[in-house]
């Protein structure tokens, strides 16, 4: 009975990690729908002010949005359609932070949080790299589908949200919690794959042969990825996984983001293999260390962002993108150092915003559920939803029927008079 408990326990944190870690995107997802439509879309696209920042008055409310002339940068496109796919990015930023702060934020504090970064990080982050009048944009750094203004900033956003809430209970006590359901692991990862192509493709705005070549050097460089985390895992003396091939072909698609329409075929392909192994090794140092991030979000989008924006300043070629840049691999030494500033720019800046946004909130409205809710499980204690998980077993213990009830990965065991 002690070990069903044991295991019923850590199944419960499991399946509130992965229930909240799907649920809550969703609210990410109608939260910043919201802004985007009223002021977010205009601070990203708007009229720059200054390179830094859109006029929030220019599209205030969707103004001229419908009715207006395509976006100068997508002329086949409807300005509406533009708008609905940016949309998309800034939905999915906020949502991949919550990854880092699972099983012990509290979802009033993660709401105000997203609306808070949107504007704050994520807006400026997106009309310095996408706006024709960006500092980024104008500095020269590509950034072809969000490396930097998704997943480093997310990645670094999820470090500084680690680092203010602190430890889990499990994570304290080294509790393993293993992979509740590892098809679903692979219907997720294929899901993800096929939306990337979403994602990258998509951002050459228009079915041409750029779109053609993000789509290829995102497939390849996802799957070189992911049979990159598995091999290398059995090199040091693990088993060969679906599930690292799946985390690995997530770094791979996040690697490959900013570079999806500069780089080549083949150099994909040597993406996908150098950032699996950095995101494998960094995550486990941070599985030895007290930092509690937990599903790697900074490990896998953090410097898998990182590594993509390097190696797209090394391997860029204006024979795959004319509006691009060659890269250092091309002799271009100069751009692969403006790479390297913008993505020093873009990490500092992220963490060091973020940092304040969580301080800031946790002063306000304190962010971190007491531990009663944090052994619940956050469906529970922050949502009241339950889960049947298992199977109802009657047993007969002398004179009396013993129902032992498996629900919510918990154990109930009642005594039936």
């Amino acid at each position: 009975m002690a070990k069903a408990q044991a295991a019923a326990t850590t199944s419960n944190h499991h399946f509130s990690r992965r229930i909240t870690r799907y649920n809550w995107p969703l609210n990410s997802s109608s939260v910043v729908s919201i802004i985007w439509v009223t002021v977010g879309y205009s601070l990203c696209f708007g009229d720059s002010i200054g390179g830094f920042i859109g006029d929030p008055s220019t599209h205030l409310f969707f103004k001229g949005v419908n009715s207006g002339e395509p976006w100068s940068l997508a002329p086949t496109i409807p300005k509406t359609l533009f708008a609905l796919f940016q949309l998309m990015f800034a939905i999915i930023t906020p949502g991949l932070v919550v990854g880092a702060v699972a099983e012990r934020i509290r979802f009033t504090s993660y709401i105000l949080f997203i609306a808070l970064f949107s504007i704050l990080v994520y807006a400026p982050l997106a009309h310095w790299s996408w706006h024709p009048e960006g500092f980024l944009f104008k500095l020269g750094a590509l950034d072809f589908a969000g490396g930097t203004v998704v997943h480093i900033s997310a990645g670094c956003a999820a470090l500084a949200g680690a680092m203010v809430l602190k430890r889990r209970k499990t994570h304290i006590e080294g509790a393993e919690i293993p992979p509740a359901n590892v098809p679903y692991v692979l219907i997720g990862t294929g899901l993800l794959w096929f939306g990337w192509f979403g994602f990258n493709a998509g951002s050459a705005l228009g079915a041409n042969a750029l779109s053609v070549s993000a789509f290829a050097t995102t497939n390849t460089a996802a799957a070189a990825a992911g049979l990159s985390w598995m091999f290398f895992d059995v090199m040091r003396g693990k088993k060969p996984s679906v599930v690292g091939f799946c985390i690995g072909a997530v770094v791979g698609l996040v690697a490959i983001t900013p570079g999806a329409g500069f780089v080549a075929i083949p150099q994909s392909i040597f993406i996908g293999v150098v950032a699996a192994i950095i995101s494998n090794v960094a995550v486990y140092y941070k599985q030895k260390s007290k930092l509690d991030d937990t599903l790697d979000v900074f490990p896998c989008h953090g410097l898998g962002g990182i590594v993509g924006m390097i190696l797209t300043g090394i391997f860029a070629t204006k024979a795959v993108n004319s509006a691009g840049n060659d890269g250092l691999f091309y002799g271009n030494a100069a751009f692969f150092f403006t790479q390297l500033k913008a993505m020093a720019i873009t990490v500092g800046y992220s963490f060091v915003v973020s940092y304040a946004i969580f301080k800031f909130i946790n002063f306000v409205l304190p962010m971190r559920v007491s531990s009663e809710d944090e052994e619940r499980g956050l469906d529970a204690s922050q949502h009241n939803e339950s889960y049947v998980q298992g199977t109802l077993i009657l047993k007969k213990r002398g004179e009396k029927d013993t129902e032992i009830r498996i629900e919510k990965g918990t154990v109930e065991e009642l005594v039936v008079e």
